[in-house]
């Protein structure tokens, strides 16, 4: 082999070689992957992965080394929430009536039996609060109970603005509908949308939080509960526990901390809104939300001039994230990098190609958490700490000094 020769291939491995660390030296940290046999894989996100992750997963990157040679990894990251399918089912208003038990609008379905599980109403009035009892019928004749004493309310005032009007309950198959509402006066009936609603459940994690504090503020008429965790997590449902022997609904609002900083009065917490609505005895106190990562709640309950609520406890759930990948090459030893506070988010092209994902993918194994060994942390370090350049301004500032009495003694 000739020098010339010799020469390139040593350009060339030192060239793969430096183009491998490039990819990898902006990660802090690292996990193995481990059997990788397959095109397509799916991978669950470590809990304790978040609290050193950029929380848009911005950072994250897959990568595979086989000798001189690295590639880069296709991904999407998903969370596994809850799948709603609403489908609204066509039915017609067909009859009104009332009698001494109330008011009744029976509903016919012009294609035969549908089944359905939701009915949402609108009313003209703004306050209200009423009992609703429903039944179905195949003939128009005999009816059959499928709700009773199914209370629906409406508040509005410049402290409330709250609407509890639809109907919930098992799935039912009639051709017929018939609502009947126990009112004092004639509702004024809007609109009455009639669906099927599917819902397939998302994978929750429980979270368990180091610190909870409940106050009460008399001045702002509120109650304040803040939650803490020991690390950062996906956080999507909230259930709050209240004991209480008589009804309620009050406004409420749950924020997240996005930033913190330490004063003379101790740590400073800097909040964003997750959610805001109400909290009511008529309804399950569970309120959801998109995935945040957070390691810190607030809950603010607006009283008025009411008794505080009594707040037994306060459960927290979180979807967890999925990452799905595509392994274009065998052969590789496959890695997650992540921790880089200066990725941007990766663009990949199989966001566009979803449907050809297939439906059932294997799991692979992701390691321990490991700092990354080509990792290449950037200091800025002041001009003049180099010597170099200490030198360089003192030969210049000799030389202006010179400059200036040559000038001087040829005055």
């Amino acid at each position: 082999m000739n020098l010339k020769l010799k020469n390139k291939l040593f350009l060339s491995m030192t060239l793969c070689a430096f183009i491998a660390h490039a990819q990898t030296d902006q990660h802090k940290f690292r996990r193995p992957l481990s059997d990788v046999r397959e095109k397509w894989h799916k991978l669950q996100i470590p809990s304790d992965l978040y609290k050193n992750g950029v929380t848009g997963f911005e950072d994250i990157r897959i990568l595979g080394i086989k000798e001189k040679d690295t590639i880069e990894v296709p991904y999407l990251v998903k969370s596994r929430t809850d799948q709603i399918n609403n489908t609204e089912v066509n039915f017609k208003l067909i009859n009104q009536s009332a009698n001494n038990d109330g008011y009744y609008y029976t509903f016919q379905s012009p294609g035969g039996l549908n089944t359905i599980n939701e009915i949402d109403l609108k009313f003209k009035q703004d306050n209200f609060d009423w009992t609703a009892r429903l039944q179905g019928s195949n003939d128009n004749k005999e009816w059959f109970s499928i709700l009773k004493d199914y209370r629906i309310l409406s508040i509005k005032n410049n402290n409330t603005d709250y609407q509890f009007s639809k109907l919930n309950f098992p799935n039912s198959k009639y051709v017929y509908f018939r609502l009947n509402l126990k009112s004092p006066v004639q509702p004024q009936l809007i609109s009455a949308n009639i669906s099927e609603t599917d819902t397939i459940k998302g994978v929750y994690q429980e979270i368990k939080y180091n610190s909870y504090r409940s106050r009460n503020d008399a001045s702002a008429k509120e109650s304040i509960i803040d939650i803490g965790f020991q690390e950062p997590f996906p956080v999507s449902y909230l259930k709050v526990n209240v004991q209480s022997a008589y009804d309620f609904y009050r406004s409420m609002k749950i924020e997240y901390v996005t930033d913190s900083f330490s004063t003379d009065k101790g740590m400073q917490y800097n909040y964003s809104p997750l959610y805001q609505g109400t909290i009511t005895s008529l309804q399950k106190s569970v309120f959801q939300f998109n995935n945040t990562i957070t390691a810190r709640l607030r809950i603010t309950i607006q009283n008025n001039n009411n008794m505080p609520l009594a707040i037994t406890s306060v459960e927290v759930k979180g979807n967890i994230y999925e990452i799905i990948a595509r392994f274009d090459k065998p052969g590789y030893t496959y890695a997650l990098y992540y921790g880089s506070k200066s990725a941007y988010a990766p663009d990949y092209e199989i966001k566009n190609f979803e449907d050809q994902i297939p439906a059932q993918l294997k799991p692979i194994k992701i390691g321990m958490e490991e700092n990354n060994p080509s990792y290449a942390l950037k200091i800025s370090r002041p001009l003049f700490e180099n010597k170099a350049w200490l030198w360089l301004l003192m030969a210049a500032i000799i030389a202006l000094l010179g400059w200036f009495s040559f000038k001087m003694v040829k005055a």
